[in-house]
C-alpha cells in the first residue's frame, strides 16, 4: 500500500509539473476568511540563485522569510498561487527548485543565501531580510523537508502540509502547525500526520485537518489551507496580533470553523493566551 501511495503521488505531481499548471481551486476548497484574501504587497517573482525561486514584495522593506519545499516530482510553479499569496502578505518566500526537498537541506540553503544577501553591499536584499524570523513549510515530501529544516535553530516556525516521513518532529525548535486532509489517501492523517503532531510535545503544536481535502488540495493557490497558513506565519513571523485569535485561547477561530474536520492543540499551544 505504501508503494502504491508513493507511485500515485509521484505520477500526480509529475503530470502537473509537466504542464506547469495546478488544478483550479473550487468553491469547496477556498475559505472566505480574511487571511485567504490577497495581502497589500505587489509581488515580484525572480531567481535568487541557481537553485531557488523567490516570491517577494516588489518594494522591499524588511521582511520575514518563508522557506518552501515542493512535493515529489513538483516545482514551485505548481504552487504559484499560494507562494504569490504569501509574498503579498509581506514574506520573502525562497522556494527550492527541486522535486526532492525531503532532506530540508535544499530549503535551508535558501535561508543561507538570503542571510548572506542581507549583509552584502549592493544586494537588493541588503538590510531587507528579518533574519530572526524564518519559517519553513512545504507539501508532501516538502512537508517532511519542512520538519527536517525546522530542526535548524534559524527556523522559528514550521507548517508541514500533509508531510512525508522525513525529519524528526521531536527535533523541531519552534512552534509547528501540522496540516492534514480529511480525504488524503496518500498521506493518511491518522497514520502519518497526527502521530507526528503528537511527537512535537517540546514546542507549541497544533493539528488542523481540512474537511474534504485530498492530497492535491494544497497545490495551486493552497485551497482551504491558504488562510490558516498565512495567519500562522503572520503571527509567529510578523508579530501580527490579529492572527492570535485564529489559534489560541478558549474560542480559537480554527477550533470553531466548520471547514476543519479535526483541530487539536498540545499542552504548550493550549497554554498560549488568546486575544
Amino acid at each position: 500500500m505504501a508503494g502504491f501511495r508513493a507511485r500515485t503521488l509521484i505520477a500526480g505531481m509529475v503530470a502537473l509539473a509537466a504542464v506547469g499548471i495546478a488544478p483550479a481551486a473550487t468553491a469547496a476548497t477556498v475559505s472566505a476568511d480574511p487571511w485567504s484574501a490577497p495581502g497589500p504587497f505587489a509581488v515580484t517573482v525572480e531567481a535568487l540563485d541557481g537553485t531557488h525561486t523567490v516570491y517577494r514584495p516588489s518594494r522591499l522593506e524588511k521582511h520575514p522569510v518563508i522557506l518552501w519545499g515542493n512535493g515529489t516530482g513538483a516545482n514551485p510553479k505548481i504552487y504559484d498561487g499560494l507562494l504569490r499569496h504569501l509574498a503579498s502578505h509581506g514574506f520573502v518566500v525562497a522556494a527550492a527548485d527541486t522535486p526532492n526537498a525531503g532532506s530540508g537541506a535544499e530549503m535551508l540553503a535558501g535561508a543561507t543565501t538570503l542571510i548572506a544577501e542581507n549583509s552584502r553591499p549592493g544586494s537588493p536584499y541588503q538590510g531587507k531580510i528579518d533574519t530572526a524570523h524564518i519559517g519553513a513549510t512545504g507539501h508532501s515530501q516538502g512537508g517532511g523537508g519542512a520538519i527536517a529544516a525546522g530542526a535548524d535553530p534559524r527556523v522559528t516556525a514550521t507548517i508541514p502540509i500533509e508531510p512525508g516521513p522525513q525529519g524528526s518532529a521531536a527535533a523541531l525548535k519552534g512552534p509547528a502547525f501540522f496540516l492534514g486532509g480529511q480525504f488524503d489517501t496518500i498521506v493518511v492523517p491518522a497514520l502519518l500526520v497526527i502521530p507526528r503532531y503528537r511527537l512535537a510535545s517540546q514546542v507549541p503544536a497544533i493539528y488542523g485537518e481540512l474537511a474534504g481535502a485530498t492530497h492535491f488540495t494544497p497545490v495551486g493557490d493552497g485551497g482551504g489551507f491558504r488562510g490558516a497558513i498565512t495567519a500562522w506565519f503572520r503571527f509567529w513571523l510578523s508579530g501580527d496580533e490579529r492572527a492570535r485569535a485564529e489559534f489560541f485561547g478558549p474560542s480559537c477561530g480554527l477550533c470553531r470553523d466548520g471547514a476543519w474536520s479535526d483541530v487539536r492543540r498540545n499542552a504548550k499551544a493550549s497554554a498560549i493566551p488568546g486575544a
